[in-house]
């Protein structure tokens, strides 16, 4: 082939590359039945909402999309600072599991939530910043934006 096809078509691979990068990186979340960041990695799904008080509620969606109540699972979320962590523990109420603590102050800091299906089964994690600020273009908190601006 000739050098200038040859060029063409690792520039069409290369900026093919970098636009699915950057669609993967920016890519659209799910939001769970009360508008939070659905959690995928673990089944049944998880979805995590702030509450008004600054609780963390944990709700599990099944497949269909509607919330499923807790069979045993097991949640604790880390959250805040590194220097001094926040770590929360849940208790079942009303068929979703809400955090006994409230989250650190501030708008925007990293969170773990770790999720056992079973008190015996290996820890899932997920890891996100909690961002409490409003998003322009979908109007939820930026932790659930589901608009990948």
């Amino acid at each position: 082939m000739k050098p200038i096809v040859l060029r063409l078509i690792a520039f069409f691979v290369l900026t093919s590359a970098f636009a699915f990068n950057a669609a993967i990186a920016h890519g659209k979340n799910v939001a769970g039945p009360n508008g939070g960041r659905l959690i995928t990695a673990v089944s049944p799904h998880a979805e995590f909402f702030v509450t008004a008080e600054r609780k963390v509620q944990i709700t599990f969606v099944g497949e269909d999309g509607k919330a499923l109540a807790p069979a045993g699972q097991i949640v604790v979320v880390t959250a805040g600072e590194r220097t001094a962590p926040t770590k929360l523990t849940f208790k079942e109420v009303g068929g979703v599991l809400l955090s006994d603590q409230t989250l650190p102050e501030g708008k925007n800091f990293p969170a773990v939530v770790q999720i056992k299906a079973t008190p015996e089964a290996k820890a899932i994690a997920a890891r996100f910043n909690v961002n409490l600020s409003i998003c322009s273009g979908c109007s939820k908190a930026e932790y659930a934006c589901t608009c990948g601006h």
